[in-house]
């Protein structure tokens, strides 16, 4: 049996599933009335403006998640080392241990990536300048600080494409604690 879905918030989750497992473009409505159990009507009730609004609230849903999450603790967090701990931590749990693709790395690869791009563009941007600066915080220089950050959202990104594309999870695994023992070697734990 469908579930029920009573608010706007309710189906998000569940869009964004599909959105992972079919891509913006492969995500038909029919797929998305078959699998979320709710009607044309009442898909429109929720998204007036279609599909192009269904994405825009997944991923401000993933936006919120991350900066609760990962970004804030980031940049805010006065211990520099636990919070980054505390990213790869998040990160895997999020990604589920990469049984999960990035949707938002997903949308950049395509040219979904061009109904989207402030979004895409800006959660990569934040990610990077969050985790530079937890690196400054911790002494590394501005310009080290930025190019590990690139190294390690990089590094995510990639084994979580690597590890999708060899439906072999466990990489992702590897690739988090060997970025997570590279970084932490780097500003000294």
């Amino acid at each position: 049996m469908p579930k029920v879905f009573a608010e706007r918030s309710d189906v998000i989750p569940a869009l964004g599933e599909i959105f992972r497992e079919y891509g913006f473009a492969g995500a038909s409505l029919s797929e998305i009335t078959e699998r979320t159990g709710l009607g044309k009507g009442s898909l429109y009730h929720f998204f007036p403006n279609g599909k192009n609004e269904m994405a825009e609230a997944v991923l401000n849903e993933i936006d919120t998640w991350f900066n609760e999450n990962v970004f804030a603790p980031l940049r805010e967090s006065e211990d520099a080392v636990s919070s980054i701990r505390l990213m790869f931590n998040e990160v895997n749990r999020y990604f589920k241990s990469g049984k999960r693709i990035c949707l938002v790395g997903a949308f950049a690869l395509d040219h979904t990536r061009d109904h989207f791009s402030e979004k895409v563009c800006n959660y990569f941007k934040i990610w990077m300048n969050s985790l530079t600066t937890a690196l400054k915080r911790n002494g590394l220089a501005k310009k080290d600080a930025k190019e590990i950050a690139e190294e390690v959202v990089g590094g995510i990104q990639g084994a979580l494409v690597l590890a999708r594309s060899q439906d072999d999870p466990k990489i992702f695994v590897r690739a988090m604690k060997r970025l997570e023992k590279r970084i932490m070697e780097l500003i000294g734990e």
